[in-house]
């Protein structure tokens, strides 16, 4: 199970990379039933991402797998093709990651939206390693 302090640590160290980087950005964590658990919107960050960052941690949530990966299945040609069109739409690029416990068992997602995608995708990263830490 993911706590509230695990979703703040986990913002802070998304915030803190975005800032090395200087992208503001939208954070969001949702724990493992894809309900938002948390949320940050550094200054300046994009009104439109913040449904972006919800929406790329709720699809990690949903399939527990990074967002860039189903992006694959629903290229053209894909195995899924058109799969980015269910569960009410799904976000299928980088930035969106799958956060899990030390049993391998899904807890939540954390989704960045707010730079190029693949700051976002870094910004994210940075952001789910805080869980471990």
């Amino acid at each position: 199970m993911m706590t509230i302090d695990d979703a703040r640590r986990i913002i802070a160290a998304g915030e803190a990379r975005a800032r090395d980087i200087g992208v503001p950005v939208n954070v969001a964590v949702l724990d493992a039933g894809a309900h938002l658990k948390a949320f940050a919107r550094m200054d300046g960050a994009l009104l439109g991402s913040i449904d972006i960052a919800v929406n790329k941690a709720r699809t990690a949530a949903l399939f527990s797998m990074r967002t860039e990966a189903i992006g694959e299945f629903c290229k053209p040609g894909g195995t899924s093709f058109g799969l980015e069109q269910t569960n009410g739409g799904l976000v299928v690029f980088a930035g969106g990651v799958p956060l899990m416990d030390a049993g391998n068992v899904l807890i939540g997602a954390v989704g960045v939206s707010g730079g190029a995608v693949a700051q976002d995708l870094e910004i994210a990263q940075a952001a789910a390693a805080a869980l471990a830490a």
